[in-house]
């Protein structure tokens, strides 16, 4: 597919020469052994669109006997969206879904009232190591639908829509861009894809949307003359016209967002709510193990800051 956008900044219009909002640096954290950098929630901004959370998993190499070792955990009032670059995660949830994510492929797991699911390397992974690297992103539920049944659904790299023309490739994993629309069916407005641009290619971002940002992964770009290197969520001004640009070579990034959320978010550990009150119920319903269980991985990660769970003997 072809498309075509004009080129920014333009002369004589200054909207389009000061279109970030905001730049976010991601801080490092660990889940299961294994180093992320997060971007959102941060102190400058808790949401982009209905994007509540956003992390980059790796690039790591995992060492032959290694893994990732995400262990059995809950959460509530969210869907959280899974995509990789490379490597393989096995993906599995109380619902019984088990089966390994790869490069290009999505799961799009809806928490609703309650799930669990953990993430691991899979055995023949452990067995021979190699690289994992990727995004996973919460997208915040309409408060409407905080309370829907649990969900999962996985979509293989071949059924989502790649634009590809004019040294840009474009996959789209939710909702639509540039004309393409993904199959997954999300709750709320919203727009999520991966771009790869060859040197000094470029690639419109139009105002369709209220609330939009990008993540560089890969490379540097330039946006209306100013250049970013990658690590960075660049977050922009609603309604300016946007032209993003392979700086000096090969770049890949995530363009996000979508439409403003209806309200803010109460977000502790896994867990988000529009009410405070519905956060302390599923601590509690945790605790007192209320939540359904992950099948062949029953594994019992405690709230933060709760003791550890007995040690059992055989």
């Amino acid at each position: 597919m072809t498309w075509y956008g004009a080129e920014d900044p333009i002369p004589g219009d200054p909207r389009s020469c000061d279109a970030i909002e905001t730049v976010i640096v991601p801080r490092a954290r660990d889940i299961g052994g294994f180093e992320v950098r997060r971007a959102l929630p941060s102190a400058k901004r808790q949401m982009v669109g209905p994007f509540i959370f956003f992390d980059q998993m790796g690039p790591a190499m995992l060492m032959p006997g290694k893994g990732i070792d995400v262990r059995p955990h809950p959460h509530i009032g969210l869907s959280t969206v899974t995509y990789l670059f490379e490597g393989e995660i096995n993906h599995k949830d109380s619902l019984g879904s088990d089966l390994p994510i790869r490069p290009g492929a999505l799961n799009w797991m809806t928490a609703g009232r309650g799930i669990a699911h953990s993430e691991r390397s899979g055995e023949a992974v452990r067995a021979t190591g190699g690289t994992v690297s990727g995004i996973q992103s919460w997208v915040a539920l309409p408060a409407a639908e905080e309370e829907r049944d649990p969900g999962f659904v996985h979509f293989s790299a071949e059924s989502l829509p790649v634009l590809d023309g004019e040294g840009k490739r474009v996959r789209v994993i939710a909702g639509s861009f540039l004309g393409a629309a993904s199959p997954v069916s999300a709750l709320s407005p919203i727009f999520y894809a991966d771009a790869q641009l060859e040197a000094g290619a470029a690639l419109p971002l139009d105002a369709e949307h209220e609330e939009r940002a990008v993540y560089t992964v890969q490379g540097a770009v330039e946006i209306a003359g100013q250049r970013f290197e990658a690590g960075q969520l660049l977050v922009f001004r609603p309604g300016d016209r946007i032209t993003i640009r392979a700086a000096d070579g090969p770049a890949r990034f995530m363009v996000l967002g979508g439409a403003p959320m209806e309200g803010p978010r109460h977000i502790w550990w896994n867990f988000v709510s529009s009410r405070a009150d519905r956060i302390e119920q599923a601590k509690a319903d945790w605790r007192a193990g209320r939540f359904d269980r992950v099948p062949n991985d029953d594994e019992f990660i405690p709230l933060p800051g709760d003791p550890p769970p007995p040690v059992r003997y055989p």
